[in-house]
């Protein structure tokens, strides 16, 4: 058996403008479908809320979001997950790490670590916290 596993992220009202902003980094295929397309929410400012969308690229890079409707309780809390992205080439890395950084805090600079030849962490201008990293075929004892 094989599974994936994709991280869905949860917004207030900006679900859309996340999308094209990782859609602009990792490149690939966007998909935005609103709550008035899927459940004909007559609701004008409801109805352009994305009640599905995702991000997939070729390189395999995959994140699902949606807006919370108005009815439901929603906090970004301070850190509740990191979105990881592991890859084995520096350049491609780097690209993706120079997207991100628009608008970011930069927790920890994308540099050689002790468990990885690169890696980094930020918090985007969204709140969310990645985690880009280069990954070795050594063993961390």
């Amino acid at each position: 058996m094989t599974i994936q596993t994709v991280a869905h992220l949860n917004f207030r009202g900006n679900a859309r403008a996340v999308l094209a902003f990782y859609h602009a980094v990792f490149g690939g295929q966007q998909t935005c479908v609103t709550w008035g397309q899927v459940y004909g929410t007559t609701d004008a400012v409801q109805s352009e809320l994305i009640a599905w969308g995702q991000v997939q690229s070729d390189d395999g890079f995959h994140v699902m979001a949606y807006d919370v409707p108005p009815e439901r309780a929603w906090s970004a809390g301070d850190t509740p997950f990191f979105v990881a992205v592991t890859g084995n080439d520096a350049t491609t890395l780097t690209r993706y790490w120079e997207g991100l950084t628009v608008g970011a805090s930069i927790v920890h600079p994308l540099a050689p670590a002790g468990f990885s030849p690169l890696y980094g962490m930020l918090k985007d201008r969204f709140g969310i916290t990645w985690v880009l990293s280069l990954s070795t075929s050594q063993a961390v004892a």
